[in-house]
């Protein structure tokens, strides 16, 4: 079994920005150490392709924020 590479969308990223979307969240299976704190998803690809591992993408909840009262 190959590993796995999760990951998820930034939060704070605006559209049309130059910026580097995407941010790991674990990784499972795989020996691997990243230093980056922000990654690109052709970055992500050239990681997953160079160890062998899959990319799965985190969805985010989309509700309401912990603190937010009922």
């Amino acid at each position: 079994m190959s590993g796995q590479i999760f990951y998820r969308e930034r939060q704070k990223v605006k559209d049309g920005s130059k910026t580097p979307r995407f941010r790991i969240a674990a990784v499972a299976g795989v020996d691997l150490k990243v230093y980056a704190d922000h990654l690109r998803m052709g970055e992500l690809k050239q990681l997953a392709d160079a160890t062998g591992a899959n990319l799965v993408e985190l969805k985010g909840g989309g509700g309401k924020k912990k603190h937010d009262k009922e």
